[in-house]
């Protein structure tokens, strides 16, 4: 079973996270197949928008806690979190729109990718947070610097300070999400939303893209190199290490 599929419909690459079981926590597999789907999606003439979603009851659950702070041999940190940067980046400088549906969890990782999308469609069940607070660590693939441009400053430290979640109502007073539907409504919604965008010139859409993300596009590649050094230092500090040994010995 693939754990993430591509499907190409009209002109939209709905590209879907396929670890139900887990709330697609992304492991090692999901990532890499992840990484292999965007470009195919990006290098793809027939998809003109990309829609993301999750099968199961989540969009995504962020990082699988099995493999928390676990690395491939011989990768560093630094080597890690810049790696999972760069594949960020490719997805905020997709020329292409990328619409999220989000519904259950959006945790983690699996939030700093939501926020990443251009429009964000929500389910009224969705739970959205970072806990990376709770090990010990922060975000590190913008998730700060997103919320910051999406909620402000105050709400953006509220969620990070305190990993506490949010409901789909709240997301969408701060700005988080752009419209709530009814679980059931969630993927015919963004997929007519993502199917009405791809009638639009690619050009333009490109165009409008480009401009729009161009007033904070500096601010966002400073904010993930503050990430990337705020993140190794905190994986080699020793409060991450002894929430590990603790989340390890309570297995």
């Amino acid at each position: 079973m693939a754990t993430v599929e591509l499907a190409v419909d009209e002109g939209v690459g709905t590209i879907s996270l396929n670890r139900p079981h887990r709330h697609n926590a992304v492991d090692d597999e999901l990532y890499a197949l992840l990484h292999e789907t965007w470009a195919q999606a990006q290098a793809d003439p027939a998809i003109r928008v990309v829609l993301i979603r999750g099968n199961g009851p989540s969009f995504c659950s962020g990082r699988d806690t099995a493999q928390l702070g676990e690395r491939v041999a011989g990768e560093s940190d630094l080597s890690f979190v810049r790696r999972h940067q760069q594949t960020r980046v490719h997805q905020l400088e997709s020329p292409k729109p990328v619409v999220a549906a989000v519904r259950g969890n959006a945790l983690g990782g699996g939030l700093e990718m939501a926020l990443a999308a251009d429009v964000r469609i929500a389910a009224s069940d969705l739970r959205m947070a970072f806990p990376e607070i709770r090990y010990g660590l922060m975000t590190d693939t913008g998730g700060a610097a997103l919320a910051t441009m999406l909620a402000g400053p105050s709400r953006a430290k509220w969620l990070l300070m305190t990993g506490r979640p949010i409901g789909a109502e709240h997301a969408l007073a701060w700005g988080l999400v752009d419209q709530v539907v009814a679980p059931e409504e969630l993927d015919a919604t963004a997929a007519q939303f993502a199917a009405e965008l791809a009638t639009r010139p690619p050009e333009a859409l490109a165009m409008i893209k480009m401009t729009v993300d161009g007033m904070w596009h500096g601010q966002l590649h400073g904010a993930l190199r503050n990430e990337l050094l705020g993140q190794v230092a905190l994986f080699g500090g020793e409060d991450y290490k002894a929430r590990k040994r603790a989340r390890q010995a309570g297995r």
